[in-house]
């Protein structure tokens, strides 16, 4: 009958016993800024392990991250920042190209054919053409109204 008795004030009462640390990490989960999120849960105390500190002070205690921590990291940021395909003209005429050539756009870059390709189209005037790239990261350089396309890689 104790047991019973024990078990049910402990289910009315349940709040009551709450740990107070899950609101604070309730509140640390909606952070969107990692660092900050990060600094939340380091903040929260435990029992009396640590003194609390606010989440704004211990983010901007937290060391920046070292050159060593971001070695490598440089090509990754970069693809963030970069587009899959860019559109231009070649200015001019044109009439296709062969392995080595280079190709002057519109927009003032300058692209070389790096494949050996070669391709004979007939003669146009300022073609449009469009540079992507694919899955692995090569880029192609395609002639609208054309099939043919050629590995390139930017030169200016």
């Amino acid at each position: 009958m104790k047991a019973l008795t024990l078990a049910l004030l402990l289910c009315a009462s349940g709040a009551a016993f709450a740990d107070p640390a899950d609101d604070a990490i309730l509140k640390c989960r909606a952070q969107a800024d990692t660092a900050v999120r990060l600094a939340c849960y380091d903040a929260i105390q435990v029992g009396a392990a640590r003194p609390a500190q606010p989440p704004a002070q211990a983010a901007a205690a937290a060391p920046a991250r070292s050159a060593e921590q971001n070695f490598g990291m440089e090509a990754v940021k970069q693809k963030e920042a970069q587009p899959n395909a860019i559109e231009s003209s070649i200015a001019g005429e044109f009439e296709g190209w062969g392995p080595g050539s280079q190709i002057r756009l519109a927009n003032g870059q300058v692209w070389r054919i790096v494949d050996g390709s070669e391709a004979v189209l007939p003669r146009m005037r300022n073609p449009k053409v469009k540079i992507e790239r694919n899955v692995f990261g090569t880029l192609f350089l395609k002639i609208e109204g054309s099939n043919s396309s050629a590995k390139v890689r930017r030169v200016q």
